[in-house]
This record gives C-alpha cells, sequence and structure tokens, in this order.
C-alpha cells in the first residue's frame, strides 16, 4: 500500500495563498486518480478536488472551483492544492488519497 505525506498547511488571513503538497511513497501505476478532501471541526470529510491519471482532467467541488487548481509532477511522485483567493470557510484540515491510502493531513486555517 502505497503512502501518502500532505504538507504546506498554516495560518493564512482571508484573500491569501497557500500551496499544499502531497507525497507519494511510490509512483502509483495507471490507471489511477489522486484526491484531495478537507474536514472541518464538527463536520464530515467532503471532496475538494482530484486529477486523474492518465490524462491529467481535473475536477473541483464548486465551492473551490476557481480559487484552487490540482495539479501533480510524477517525477516526484506528488500531487499539489494550489490555494488562491482563500475563505474563512475553508478552514480545515486537508487530506490526500490515493486508492485506498490516506495521508495523515495538514491543517489549513484562513482568519477573517
Amino acid at each position: 500500500q502505497v503512502q501518502l505525506a500532505e504538507s504546506g498547511g498554516g495560518l493564512v488571513q482571508a484573500g491569501g495563498s497557500l500551496r499544499l503538497s502531497c507525497v507519494a511513497s511510490r509512483r502509483a501505476f495507471n490507471p489511477y486518480t489522486m484526491s484531495w478532501f478537507r474536514q472541518a471541526p464538527g463536520k464530515g470529510r467532503e471532496f475538494v478536488a482530484r486529477i486523474y491519471w492518465p490524462g491529467g482532467s481535473v475536477d473541483y467541488a464548486d465551492d473551490v472551483r476557481g480559487r484552487f487548481t490540482v495539479s501533480r509532477d510524477d517525477d516526484k511522485n506528488t500531487m499539489y492544492l494550489q490555494m488562491d483567493n482563500l475563505k474563512p470557510e475553508d478552514t480545515a484540515t486537508y487530506y490526500c488519497s490515493l486508492g485506498n491510502s490516506w495521508g495523515q493531513g495538514t491543517q489549513v486555517t484562513v482568519s477573517s
């Protein structure tokens, strides 16, 4: 089973940006989907974005479309989530997933 490790979270003011990274312990076998989810305190885990391979097509949740960008670097076995124009409601722990594997999460806090 592949291990995943997220990083890049932190505290940012509303309107600011962060870039999250998710490093996989090995290259995934094609075809695959890597995804970002988030979980806010007291709420369930919700889908944020995903990227498909091969092809590289992407999907976004409605409330992040136009503000977040998911991408990947196959040479580094890494998926990214560029988050711009952050809002307080984006505050959550962000997780990446690949198949049945999940990372430990990275905290994003957006102050108003």
